[in-house]
C-alpha cells in the first residue's frame, strides 16, 4: 500500500520532534497551534514533487526544496481546520531515492503528522527499498500487487484509489502494469456506488510523449468502464493545471512544492473540498502574489 503514516498524539509528536530536530523546519512556538482544531472530513490536502535531498541546503534551479516543503507545512498548520488526510503524490526524493533523502523528508513532514494521517505514494525519482526502510515502524508493506504500492481508503463523499506508477527510478516514464490495472478494475467493480478519485504520479501520455504514463490507453479504458471514476489527480509535470478528459473525468495536475520546470509557474500545495456532486481544488501558491494563488477550480462530477 502507499505508506500510511497515522496521525500522532500531541505527546508522541513532541517526543519525535525533539528527537528528529523537527524544530529546524517548524518553530516550536507554533506547535500548540497544531492541536485542538476541528477536522473537516471533506477536506483533503495534496503535496507533490517534493524532491527532498539528504542535504537540506541543496538547491535546484535556484530553489531550496527543503525550505519550500517546510513553508508548505507551516501554511497547512496555519489553516483553520484539519484535513481528513494529507496525500504526498510521489517524487519525495531528489533524484535517486537515496536513504538520506527520505531521512530529511521524514524530519520535514513531522509537523504534518500532528495534523492528519498521511499517505505517501511513489514517483519516478523514488526508490522502493529505501522508501520502505525509511519508515519501518509506521506501516507494513501489503502485497496486493507485487512490487507495487496500492491502496483504497474511503471518505464520506468519495472512495480514494492510490496507485504506483514508479517503473524505473530516475527515468521519466511511468507504468501501472497489468497486475495493478487488474487490481484497480476489481476494486472499482466492488465499489460502484460512491464517486471514485484516482491518485497516481504520472500524467496521461499524449501522442508522442516519452516521459508520461506508458500504459495510458489501458488505464483510460478503466475510466470508460467504471463511470463512478470522477477525477484523476497526478503530478510529475510540475505544473498546476485542471482540464476535462474526453471521458468526462477531470484531470488535476498538482503543482510541485519544489522547483518549476518552466519559469513563472507556481510552487505550492492544493486543498480539495469534496461536495456531494463534485469538488473544488484550490491552489495555495508559496508566492501569495502569483496570479494563480488561491485559484479555485469548481468541478461537477460526470453522470454515473
Amino acid at each position: 500500500m502507499p505508506l500510511l503514516l497515522p496521525q500522532l498524539s500531541r505527546r508522541e509528536f513532541l517526543k519525535r520532534a525533539a528527537l528528529a530536530g523537527a524544530a529546524a523546519a517548524f518553530a516550536p512556538s507554533s506547535f500548540a497551534g497544531l492541536f485542538g482544531k476541528s477536522r473537516d472530513k471533506n477536506t483533503f490536502v495534496f503535496f507533490s514533487d517534493n524532491h527532498i535531498a539528504a542535504a537540506a541546503a541543496l538547491k535546484q534551479s535556484e530553489v531550496n526544496m527543503a525550505d519550500n516543503l517546510a513553508a508548505c507545512v507551516r501554511e497547512l498548520a496555519a489553516w483553520p481546520v484539519k484535513p481528513a488526510a494529507v496525500i504526498v503524490n510521489g517524487d519525495l526524493a531528489f533524484k535517486l531515492g537515496l536513504a538520506g533523502d527520505y531521512a530529511t523528508f521524514g524530519k520535514l513532514i513531522q509537523p504534518v503528522r500532528a495534523i492528519a494521517p498521511m499517505y505517501l505514494t511513489l514517483g519516478n525519482h523514488d526508490q522502493r527499498e529505501n522508501f520502505w526502510t525509511a519508515f519501518p515502524h509506521d506501516a507494513m508493506k501489503l502485497k496486493s500487487v507485487p512490487q507495487k504500492q496500492v491502496a483504497v481508503f474511503s471518505s464520506e463523499r468519495a472512495d480514494w484509489f492510490l496507485l504506483d506508477s514508479l517503473d524505473i527510478s530516475n527515468t521519466g516514464p511511468g507504468e501501472y502494469g497489468v497486475a495493478q490495472l487488474e487490481w484497480l478494475d476489481r476494486e472499482l467493480a466492488a465499489r460502484p456506488e460512491k464517486p471514485a478519485i484516482i491518485v497516481g504520479h504520472h500524467n496521461l501520455a499524449a501522442p508522442g510523449a516519452n516521459a508520461a504514463l506508458k500504459d495510458t490507453p489501458a488505464f483510460v479504458e478503466i475510466f470508460n468502464r467504471h463511470r463512478q471514476v470522477k477525477a484523476y489527480v497526478y503530478g510529475h509535470t510540475h505544473n498546476w493545471h485542471v482540464e476535462p478528459h474526453a471521458s468526462g473525468v477531470h484531470l488535476i495536475n498538482l503543482p510541485q512544492t519544489s522547483y518549476p520546470f518552466h519559469a513563472g509557474r507556481p510552487s505550492g500545495w492544493v486543498r480539495c473540498l469534496l461536495a456531494r456532486d463534485g469538488a473544488e481544488f484550490e491552489l495555495r501558491s508559496l508566492d501569495p502574489k502569483h496570479s494563480e494563488h488561491a485559484q479555485v477550480k469548481k468541478l461537477s462530477w460526470r453522470a454515473s
